[in-house]
This record gives structure tokens, sequence and C-alpha cells, in this order.
């Protein structure tokens, strides 16, 4: 039975079987020294000249290749331990080695942290590029900290319901990827920007408390913090004010970084709050860098931005000459604060309304953003009139909305997280591809399973679709 090397100290004096990859080779003649890894951590092996077929069978191997070694568990000669490392104070002594699968010289060295080798290769090789510890570790603590997010929620009554890929587009936030459906052509799918709709219509159904880790996508430009698909923990709580759906976040946060990262000090708790208008002014944006010392790379400043314009002018560029339409900061699907409700619902004073939107920065990012959201069918009605949809558009792209607001859906509130940017954050990584498994390059491409590309003639006439050769 397969030992994992990371309990090797239990078997001291016992013969083992390990399997792994070779990490690194030191042939010095008569002995022939092999560091074998495998998921669990490292330990050194050692080939001895009295063990023949052993000494024959490693002469060929190589770094990376993949084996299964038999050997004795020894206690390292105290001249030789390595204090504070995992196996310092041992070494196995081979005494058969199985190939369990050759490997080609790498493409790159996968011992570093990998900051040496260009973005392109190490996202072409991406299955090399994991192999590497910093990115192990990366990896690992990305499950760690979605485990613990679910078990804290689970613990507070939420339950995780899983919401569809395949959705409906509506013109409420970025661009939509769109998917052709073959059984009904000419028509198609949009994959969610995120479940907004969804978890209000939870709410409609009376789930109270619901979440989820969610897959979101968008078609849009991106940056060192963002993906064309990306990961949300989405939550939303019926029956809240934003006090309450604050708190518990508040609390989530605190609990994980004194947890998984306790290494990590909180600046300051309760978290700060600030409003939209005084971050502006203090700071030229709504995301504020508060920490107190920006060289400590270990030290979090949490913060609130509360007390949002719920309106704004559009881009009047195109046309100077007048004043731009009304769109909104955040989402349209928000509770005005109540003192400005019913001027919203008069249409009187736009620019001067707030809404209940609440986002929650650390050390100069938006991690999260959520709000009190309109309950009420002619709430957000009046929203998306104000923002120039038409009753008819209204209807269509958002009925299924209204008539679920109008059978009785409770006050709710919610709020979603960038997980992905959250953990960069934590793990100290200049960008939020050093935490995703497999991500896009800057441009949006794969370039490990070369994406996006091309599809048959024959896939595009089943969907309906032709394309037109003399556009790029």
């Amino acid at each position: 039975m397969r030992t994992y090397i990371k309990n090797l100290k239990d078997s001291i004096g016992s013969t083992v079987l390990i399997s792994g990859w070779v990490d690194v080779r030191r042939d010095q003649g008569k002995l022939v020294f092999m560091d074998m890894r495998d998921m669990t951590g490292k330990v050194q092996c050692v080939v001895l000249p009295n063990h023949i077929e052993a000494m024959e069978q490693v002469k060929e191997v190589r770094t990376e290749w993949v084996l299964s070694i038999s050997g004795i568990v020894n206690k390292r000669p105290e001249r030789n331990i390595k204090a504070d490392v995992l196996n310092g104070d041992i070494e196995l002594e081979i005494t058969n080695i199985e190939i369990l699968n050759k490997a080609n010289t790498p493409n790159f060295d996968v011992t570093t942290d990998g900051k040496e080798i260009g973005e392109e290769a190490r996202l072409t090789y991406r299955y090399l590029d994991l192999r590497r510890p910093r990115m192990q570790k990366n990896i690992r603590n990305r499950h760690r900290m979605a485990k613990f997010i679910r078990d804290f929620l689970d613990k507070e009554d939420f339950i995780e319901i899983e919401t569809p890929i395949l959705t409906k587009s509506t013109p409420e936030g970025a661009r939509d990827y769109i998917v052709p459906s073959r059984l009904y052509k000419g028509t198609f799918y949009a994959l969610p920007q995120s479940p907004q709709q969804y978890k209000q219509l939870l709410m409609a159904s009376g789930m109270e408390k619901y979440f989820q880790i969610a897959r979101c996508m968008r078609d849009e430009d991106t940056r060192g913090d963002r993906q064309p698909e990306f990961t949300q923990l989405d939550m939303e709580m019926s029956f809240v004010k934003k006090e309450d759906v604050m708190e518990l976040n508040e609390r989530l946060l605190i609990e994980l970084v004194t947890n998984l990262y306790p290494n990590k000090k909180i600046q300051e708790i309760p978290f700060p709050k600030i409003s939209y208008k005084d971050s502006i002014e203090k700071y030229g944006n709504d995301r504020p860098d508060i920490r107190k010392d920006k060289n400590d790379s270990d030290l979090l400043a949490f913060c609130w931005v509360v007390d949002f314009p719920f309106f704004e002018r559009t881009d009047k560029s195109d046309n100077p000459n007048t004043e731009g339409e009304w769109t909104f900061t955040h989402n349209p699907f928000s509770e005005p604060i109540l003192e400005h409700k019913n001027q919203m619902m008069e249409g009187k004073n736009l620019a001067e309304i707030l809404t209940t939107q609440y986002d929650i920065t650390l050390n100069g990012y938006e991690i999260g953003g959520g709000s009190i959201r309109a309950h009420q069918a002619e709430t957000l009605h009046k929203v998306l009139n104000i923002i120039g949809h038409k009753d008819e558009d209204i209807e269509k792209n958002f009925g299924h909305m209204l008539n679920a607001f109008k059978t009785g859906t409770p006050p709710h509130g919610g709020i979603a997280w960038g997980f992905d940017r959250l953990i960069m954050l934590l793990e100290n990584e200049p960008n939020i591809r050093e935490v995703i498994a497999f991500p896009k390059t800057g441009e949006g491409k794969d370039l490990m399973m070369e994406s996006p590309s091309s599809v048959s003639p024959k896939q595009l006439k089943e969907l309906g679709i032709t394309i037109d050769s003399n556009k790029k």
C-alpha cells in the first residue's frame, strides 16, 4: 500500500512504497541521490551500492519521471539533519524502482517559483507550471478557502444552490457571451455574468439564505485582476438590512484570515466605513487603500464603502449638446435608501438619490459588492424606466422578475465576492492568473487548449450559422 511522503516519519525502520515524481537527481558515482515528491511533500532518497538491481534501475531515471519506489525509512545521521524541513531528519534507502512513466525534458524548470519564466510559456504548458511549489500552494489554499466558506455558511443556515449556466441575455450589465441553440435556430442562450436574477428568484422561492461559489462569464477587456470567466462567492439573505449582510461578511472574512492566514494582520476591527463621497474626495477612487504601512505585505486593511449614488449620467461625448441619459452605478436591482425612495418613484433629483449599495475593499482593491435589493415590482420597473428601458422591453427582458415580485417576495439583500481577487491578495500574487488553475491570457486566450478556435462547417450548419469570411 502506498505511503504518502508526509507520513514517512511514522515508518522509521520499516519498508514502504511511495509514488511520485523525481524532483532532483544527483549521481555521485557510488551513491545516487534523488528527491522524490508527491502532493504531500518531498523526501531525499538514496541508492546504495549493495542494492544492485536498484542501482541498475536508477541509471536511466531522469527528473520528472513518475516512479513507484520501495525502500527503508532511515534516520539521517545527526550531522545531516535539516531542521524545520519536512523529512529533514529521514531519508529513504531505495531497494526497488518501478518506472510508471518516462518524461521528456521539461520545457522549463518546475522547481523554481516560475517568475523568471515568460507567462506565455507557463500558460502553454500549464500542466507543468502547476507542478511548481508556489502554484501547488496557491491552488490548494484556494480549495481550503472554499471549504472554510462552505463550512462557515452551513453553520449559519445557508444552503448552496447551483444556478444555470445557460441562461437569458438581458441588458443590465457587461457584454454577454452567447451560445447558439441548435434546436431553436436563430435564438441564443447567454452565459451568466452573475447569478443576480436567479438568487433574487430564490428569495422569492422562500429559500431565505442562499450561497454559491459561482462561475461567471463576461465578454469584456481583461486586466491583471479580471478574466473572461471568474469565480464569485455569491450569497443572498431574506428579511435583512444592509447592516446584517455587512456584519455576517465581516465576521466571515475575519475568521477566514485568522484560521487560514494567521501570519496576516488585519489593520482595524471592526472594519472602518467610509462614504463614497468621502472616498472620492480623499483617495480619488471608491476602493481606498487605507493601509498605514503599504510596504507590509502581510497587512490587511479592509474597508466598507457605503452611500453610493444610485444613478449617474452616461457618457455624452457622442453628443455634447445633451446632458446624457441616466444609468446605474452598480446594478439596477438595488433598493434606494429609505429616505430617497419617494423622490426616486417620482423621478425627482435623480443625481442625489443614494442606493443601499455596500462595497468591501482590501488594500486598494474592491473584493466584494452588494446591496439591499428591490423586491417590489413597481420599484424595479421604475429603476428600469429611469435608465431608459421602455415598458414593452421591460416586460420582454425582465417580466419573470416582475411577476415573481408580485407573488410575495420578501425584502432581501446580498453580496458577491471576487473570489479569485481575494485569494490573489492573500497569497501576495500580482494577478489572478496565479491563483486560477487554467486561466486565460490578458487577451482572453487559452494557450494550452488553443482556444478560442474555429469549428467545423458541419457544426455551423447544424446551428444555422454562416461566417462572413470578409470580416475579421
